[in-house]
């Protein structure tokens, strides 16, 4: 059954990855790649500062970057620790494949991009949630397109990149009520 499963992940995978062209291949490149989003980072960050002032921004910051580092270290003990060869390392799957990205990399299970993107987009949606209620909705959108933009790439099975946004929910869900506690705890309102 489990092999009947990664079969359904590899089909599906050769599915997405052959839906793309060269025209589309630089916009993904770009999607893809961690520096283009930070105007949104700054945007997101004056939209926190606005609403919660310098202490608390500075404090949710530190937050934000634990739970970065938090998912991304944990991605990686999954790749070591399954050793899931990445679409682009598989036999029988890259040769049938689109590769876009610079590299291949050894391992994809999970996607960091997907947990980060995903951890971001839960906690910042969440803290600014009274003010912008389909914020989280717009940073939720943003976050599955970039875990897209890894299958594109031929980087990441499916799997890779669900299990990657599952666990950055859960990440940013877990930050956020870490940055709560820390915010009634150690701020005054």
């Amino acid at each position: 059954m489990f092999d009947q499963f990664i079969e359904y992940d590899q089909n599906l995978f050769l599915f997405l990855n052959n839906l793309g062209s060269q025209n589309w291949d630089n916009f993904w490149l770009l999607v893809t790649n961690k520096f283009t989003f930070i105007p949104l980072y700054v945007f997101l960050l004056y939209l926190i500062y606005r609403h919660f002032g310098l202490k608390k921004t500075l404090m949710l910051l530190v937050v934000i970057a634990v739970m970065i580092t938090f998912t991304d270290q944990i991605s990686n003990l999954f790749k070591y620790g399954f050793k899931r060869p990445r679409p682009c390392g598989t036999n029988g799957i890259m040769e049938q494949m689109r590769f876009i990205a610079e590299r291949c990399g050894r391992y994809g299970f999970f996607s960091a991009h997907s947990a980060n993107s995903m951890g971001i987009a839960v906690i910042i949606g969440l803290l600014l949630k009274q003010h912008y209620k389909n914020l989280i909705f717009l940073l939720l959108f943003w976050s599955a397109i970039v875990g897209y933009s890894r299958i594109y790439l031929g980087v990441h099975f499916p799997l890779d990149v669900i299990c990657g946004m599952a666990f950055g929910a859960f990440s940013g869900f877990l930050f956020y009520k870490l940055a709560l506690y820390l915010m009634i705890r150690f701020t005054r309102f």
